[in-house]
């Protein structure tokens, strides 16, 4: 039953993974004719690192021109770091073939955790609170991503059916700087707002 489940989610999602593919797909290649770049999977805007690494891996195996030298480098790379009992060896992996402008929101993160981490410990909380910190920060945390998806959809969705929209006249980088630092302080404050609940 457990293997007919996994079956059923299997074709559901790839069903229902097509439209917004498709969406960021041809989303893209009409932003890259009104721009002049090649759009699309695989366009500066929609590199798809992740899936050029699986489509790199499998092609070795199958063709038979693996490129052993980088993944026995890998794989010691690897020990080394756990050896070296390194927190997240997986983030370092994920960080060398990730571009950078993806890479320093997940660094950004670690350094907000860490501050709450500090606070944390100045403040004593108990095992309830800290439950309550770490669960409201990820709960933010992923909100914050899912909104991130879902708005890039409707961007996609915008520039596919040809809608256009107001645009800003200009990017400012100290808007988008307070804006960000909002972000971060918010992923501060309404954790450890909710640990203070608890307590009292």
């Amino acid at each position: 039953k457990m293997q007919v489940g996994d079956l059923i989610g299997v074709l559901v999602a790839a069903a229902v993974m097509f439209i917004p593919l498709m969406i960021l797909h041809e989303g893209d290649v009409a932003k890259g004719l009104a721009e002049g770049y090649v759009g699309g999977f695989g366009s500066k805007e929609l590199s798809a690192p992740q899936a050029g690494l699986m489509a790199f891996l499998s092609k070795g195996i199958i063709g038979g021109q693996m490129a052993w030298p980088l993944i026995i480098a890998g794989m010691l790379m690897g020990i080394g770091f756990i050896l070296m009992k390194i927190k997240s060896p997986m983030l370092v992996a994920i960080g060398m073939y990730l571009p950078l402008e993806t890479t320093f929101a997940i660094a950004v993160g670690g350094l907000i955790k860490g501050i709450v981490d500090r606070i944390q410990a100045k403040r004593s909380f108990d095992q309830n609170q800290g439950s309550i910190l770490e669960n409201t920060g990820i709960l933010i945390a992923s909100g914050l991503i899912a909104g991130e998806a879902l708005m890039g959809l409707v961007f996609a969705a915008l520039a596919f059916l040809d809608i256009r929209l107001y645009a800003f006249p200009y990017e400012s980088f100290i808007t988008s700087l307070v804006i960000f630092v909002f972000l971060g302080w918010v992923l501060v404050k309404i954790p450890l707002k909710e640990a203070e609940k608890a307590k009292q």
